[in-house]
This record gives C-alpha cells, sequence and structure tokens, in this order.
C-alpha cells in the first residue's frame, strides 16, 4: 500500500476528515496543510484506518482531539462575549 493510500479508511472516516479539513480551511489554513492536519486528527481519533485486514481492529475511540479543540473554541467564544452580556 503506498503511502497516502486512504483505501483502508471507512466512508465515516472520510467523511470526518472532510469535515475537519473544512474548519481548518475557514480559519484561513492552506488547502495542503489543512488536508494534513485532518487526516492527522482522524489518525489520532482512530489509530488509522477501520477497515478490514492488518492487525489493530477493534480499539475504542480517542475523543482528547475533538474534546481539546470543543474547549479552545469555547475559551475563544466567551472572551469575544465577555463585554457584550447585558445585566438583566
Amino acid at each position: 500500500m503506498p503511502r497516502g493510500d486512504k483505501s483502508k479508511y471507512t466512508g465515516k472516516q472520510k467523511r470526518k476528515a472532510a469535515k475537519i479539513e473544512q474548519g481548518y480551511r475557514r480559519k484561513g489554513i492552506s488547502e495542503d496543510e489543512a488536508e494534513r492536519r485532518a487526516w492527522a486528527t482522524v489518525n489520532k481519533m482512530d489509530q488509522g484506518g477501520k477497515k478490514p485486514g492488518g492487525s489493530g481492529r477493534g480499539k475504542a475511540i480517542d475523543k482528547s482531539p475533538a474534546r481539546e479543540g470543543g474547549r479552545k473554541g469555547g475559551r475563544a467564544k466567551a472572551a469575544r462575549n465577555s463585554g457584550r452580556k447585558t445585566k438583566r
């Protein structure tokens, strides 16, 4: 299997990578870098391709990258809105 081959990834993993890549593109990151980061995130979460064949099947999904991104986004939003809050 040549380097960069995505044949062992499921459709769900490919969709996940595409969605992550879109998020990076919205932040202004170049297309190549966004794709690289997206697949790195999918690999970290799923430990590589999930299609049958080879070793390492049945591992749990590591959600720490998504959790970390959510925390960062939440903090950023809270910082942006802190001056706009009104007292009731």
